[in-house]
């Protein structure tokens, strides 16, 4: 349906493409490499009867397509929201006295369980990509909360599903000894970070490339 919707004329997200697909390469490298990974330390894995069975880097061609189609989707929502609604952004205050908060407890949580490999580096990447992007793009990041703060009902509904929700079995399982073993029904309490720092990560190089090539120019809050 994004894909669709990106050529309507008041939206034209398909001018965007190019910039998302350049911007989406690496950090979909990088998900993919830590992925890879994780898998093979057991840290989690996949339920093979409800994956094809085509695999890359040990994964499932459809954990592949993850970190691609739920960037796009994300992304083309963003924009969506930019294009449509004028007063979308966080007051000042809020988003530099909330990230600076939101980074320091992340960074500690990150250093008090060490021990927990998803805990780990689930919250020191969300709290150093959060912190390089609070310091050089906080109108993207005014933006970017209140995204996030949208797509997580879609989150919860997709990624409890496949953690096991409604479901015989999961599609994804995961290490409770890997992780603090807090669940949100069926989902650990990391896969928020984490999708939190996959799709900043897009968001902010996608910005990047995009001043880079003079298609916009930087603004204040």
């Amino acid at each position: 349906m994004p894909v669709l919707y990106s050529f309507h004329k008041k939206i034209n997200f398909n001018r965007e493409w190019f910039y998302f697909f350049v911007s989406n390469l690496p950090v979909a490298a990088f998900f993919i490499f830590w992925d890879s990974i994780f898998t093979n330390l057991k840290i989690w894995g996949f339920n093979p009867a409800y994956v094809c069975g085509i695999y890359f880097f040990s994964l499932p061609v459809e954990e592949i397509l993850f970190f691609i189609c739920i960037p796009f989707s994300s992304l083309f929502t963003l924009h969506v929201l930019k294009t449509t609604l004028k007063d979308f952004h966080l007051r000042e205050i809020i988003l530099n006295s909330g990230t600076l908060v939101l980074c320091m407890i992340l960074f500690i949580a990150a250093i008090l369980f060490h021990s927990k490999a998803y805990t780990l580096y689930a919250f020191l990447t969300a709290s150093v990509t959060l912190f390089i992007v609070w310091l050089y793009n906080k109108p993207l990041l005014s933006h970017f909360y209140l995204m996030y703060l949208i797509i997580l009902i879609p989150f919860f509904i997709v990624n409890g599903i496949l953690t096991g929700t409604g479901i015989e079995g999961e599609v994804v399982w995961y290490n409770d000894a890997e992780n603090l073993g807090i669940r949100m029904g069926t989902i650990p309490f990391e896969d928020i970070f984490y999708g939190f720092s996959l799709l900043l990560m897009n968001a902010a190089l996608m910005d990047i490339i995009r001043v880079g090539k003079g298609k916009q120019k930087q603004v204040t809050v």
